[in-house]
């Protein structure tokens, strides 16, 4: 029979797991399908291992993963899907955001032939008009700088086929964007929408910086355009210079008007200054990407994967480039 991996980042959610297992198993279960649970606990400094460790013992499907601090969401992510070993792999977030009764929703999309089961979120529940704002944004910006196109409100709420995992696992860049991966990789991809619930309880650690940085990993992952412009405003801006002196020898050959000129002079360089700097923060962004990549430093590394003492002990595993 055929085998489901659920993958669960979780960071400081002590008040949700023990929840979110239960929905879990209740959804689950009735499926017939044999799964494993794995959590990648992302650093948390709550009580949110103990509670892991806990349901690792009274469950022998439950997995938890204790990286040693906290690498963000997009890596907790691909550290799940590394050491997901199911024929279909489930990735959501433990906050009930990803209602777990779509579980069996996915999974018979699954049965129906699609490699890749995408959920769309239409609308999330008691969220601010300004997140509402930025995510439109955002998906617009993206969809027309890059080369591939993204539905907005796209989630890292997903099922992959075994086909599906394995192809995203031979992606190693350092600052992904998951659902750039995903929707660029192809196989036959189908969606459903949903609407997102409240959190349980807690308080979203996506914060406005968070949001920027992965706004920011998905642009410049998937698109050179802020390089041709910053190319394109060099030419624009050589030629405003040249028209400036070209009008700036005509005035002192051709007329009797030349005056100090101080005001065009600051003008001018004030332009061509911001313009450079602006090229050069661009190009900078694009060259700091570039150096942590060419580190080869592993994405992640693990303090130690919990299960049920029932098939072993608690052990080191490897570190995972």
């Amino acid at each position: 029979m055929k085998y489901i991996s659920i993958v669960v980042p979780v960071y400081n959610e002590q008040e949700n797991v023990a929840v979110f297992y239960q929905e879990v198993c209740k959804h689950m279960e009735p499926k017939g399908y044999p799964f494993e649970l794995i959590f990648v606990d992302d650093g948390s400094t709550d009580e949110t291992v103990l509670i892991l460790n806990k349901l690792t013992q009274q469950d022998t499907r439950v997995r938890a993963i204790i990286l040693a601090r906290n690498f963000g969401h997009q890596l907790a992510l691909s550290c799940g899907l590394d050491h997901a070993h199911g024929d279909a792999v489930i990735t959501m977030d433990g906050d009930m955001q990803h209602p777990p009764e779509m579980l069996p929703i996915l999974i018979n999309r699954w049965e129906d032939g699609f490699e890749v089961v995408q959920t769309i979120r239409k609308d999330t529940q008691g969220v601010s008009w300004f997140k509402r704002f930025t995510s439109k944004i955002f998906y617009r910006i993206i969809n027309s700088v890059s080369n591939i196109n993204m539905a907005e409100g796209g989630s890292d709420f997903r099922l992959l086929d075994r086909k599906a995992v394995d192809t995203f696992k031979s992606f190693k860049e350092k600052a992904r964007f998951i659902r750039g991966i995903i929707g660029a990789m192809g196989y036959r991809q189908t969606q459903i929408e949903f609407v997102a619930p409240q959190r349980f309880a807690g308080k979203s650690k996506f914060s406005l910086r968070k949001m920027l940085n992965f706004a920011l990993d998905g642009i410049t992952a998937y698109s050179r355009l802020p390089l041709r412009l910053a190319f394109y405003m060099g030419i624009l801006s050589g030629l405003l210079s040249l028209v400036l002196t070209i009008d700036v020898v005509y005035t002192k050959l051709f007329t009797a008007d030349a005056v100090p000129g101080w005001a065009t002079i600051a003008a001018s360089v004030l332009l061509l200054g911001g313009l450079q700097l602006v090229g050069l923060g661009i190009i900078g962004e694009y060259i700091g990407r570039i150096f942590e990549e060419v580190k080869e430093r592993p994405l992640y590394w693990v303090r130690e994967e919990l299960k049920s003492n029932v098939e072993a002990a608690p052990k080191k595993i490897e570190t995972v480039a």
